[in-house]
């Protein structure tokens, strides 16, 4: 709420991934996972903006990025297992396998190339009893 009791609105919101290797980052997140590049800023670049379908994602150039413990993105995807087949072809280290979730989710967590952790869901659709 502001000062007036109008209430603030707001719009999108993006996952920001600091990575060591833009060109490596998006050899993995526009190469494997099909993101599109929409902005680019610096030269050399050091600033992307890649979309595909209603997700955003924002890589900024950190050469001496440190990955955190925890997870840093949480994307939801139609096909849960697809994507951790995909996963595991490309070697990357899968943090928490895949498997239903109590709260209702089918969902594995994942390191990108630069070890952000990035965990995945997909609603489980649970049939009529």
């Amino acid at each position: 709420m502001t000062d007036d009791n109008q209430p603030v609105l707001f719009g999108r919101i993006a996952a920001m991934l600091p990575v060591r290797d833009i060109d490596r980052a998006l050899a993995f997140y526009a190469g494997v996972l099909g993101f599109r590049k929409t902005f680019e800023n610096g030269d050399p670049v050091g600033f992307v903006i890649l979309k595909k379908d209603n997700a955003e994602l924002h890589l900024t150039l950190q050469k001496t990025h440190e990955p955190a413990p925890f997870n840093v993105a949480h994307m939801m995807a139609s096909d849960v297992d697809a994507l951790h087949a995909v996963i595991q072809k490309q070697g990357l280290r899968i943090i928490k396998g895949l498997r239903d979730k109590d709260y209702g989710l089918r969902a594995f967590v994942f390191e990108d190339p630069d070890g952000n952790r990035i965990d995945v869901g997909q609603p489980i659709m649970r049939q009529a009893e």
